[in-house]
């Protein structure tokens, strides 16, 4: 049968799928716009069935916060090349579901929201038959506070969120210089109170393992263990890092400079 142009367009308006590929799913469905919609989904989700292997270390990753700044999500839309991560179509695609995913609270929450008329697990099973990558949700973070900010580094390698535990005035660009700090130094925690203890009783014992081979003494071991950790936590948890910006402060001493108001919770999502 004769299938339009028009036909085929309206049928990648809709699926984001090349010309051809619309043209055949309606030749298959006999012209039935429905009917060609799930022929696309199925070749999908054979092509997801033969990438699942495929490392999708690529893609986009992006941060939203509502209007009134009061919780935000950080996620990443993972595909396996640069070369399509850079492409504008799934840039486009990556932020409409980012603004999903800010009316969300859990990545399982979002898997099953609706997006352009099916669920957003089908969308990525679709797209990855569109665009003949492996294309998956590699991270997904939500945070709240009584005021959140984001960054995103250039080229949406990494995205922060950082949350304030009251409204200042310059709110925006202190919450903006944290997040910055968050994705440069890669804290594993706020403070020390949020690191693992496995992390700490691991660290203290390479610490110990150190000092043996300095010859340290056995008994003087575990109050000098105790004097690294705090370098350790220095460098390590946010609050506690030298501020990037003048290295004279820790991040805290900055935050407690500029306002009444300290750093209750950060977020971080990055490629690879």
């Amino acid at each position: 049968m004769k299938i339009t142009a028009s036909e085929v367009n309206k049928l990648r308006q809709s699926t984001g799928a090349g010309m051809m590929d619309c043209k055949k799913a309606l030749v298959e469905a006999e012209g039935d716009f429905d009917k060609a919609v799930e022929v696309l989904r199925k070749k999908g989700q054979k092509v997801a069935a033969n990438r699942a292997d495929r490392d999708s270390s690529e893609g986009a990753a992006l941060a939203k916060v509502n209007r009134d700044n009061t919780k935000g999500v950080v996620l990443s839309i993972n595909c396996e090349t640069d070369f399509v991560a850079k492409n504008d179509t799934y840039l486009t695609l990556a932020n409409a579901l980012a603004d999903l995913a800010l009316e969300c609270d859990s990545l399982e929450d979002f898997l099953i929201a609706e997006f352009q008329g099916m669920k957003v697990a089908e969308k990525l099973t679709e797209q990855t038959g569109v665009i003949g990558e492996k294309i998956e949700i590699g991270g997904f973070k939500t945070l709240r506070a009584p005021y959140v900010g984001s960054y995103i580094h250039a080229g949406n390698k990494i995205a922060t969120l950082v949350g304030l535990s009251t409204v200042i005035d310059n709110a925006a660009e202190v919450s903006k210089n944290v997040a910055m700090q968050a994705a440069a130094m890669n804290p594993i925690a706020l403070n020390e109170n949020g690191v693992d203890a496995s992390i700490i009783e691991k660290e203290i014992e390479i610490a110990k393992d150190q000092l043996r081979q300095e010859g340290k003494p056995e008994a003087m071991l575990d109050n000098i263990a105790k004097g690294k950790m705090k370098r350790f936590f220095k460098d390590n948890t946010l609050v506690n890092q030298d501020y990037i910006k003048d290295s004279k402060i820790s991040v805290a001493g900055y935050v407690k400079s500029v306002g009444d108001t300290e750093v209750t919770a950060f977020e971080r999502v990055a490629l690879g």
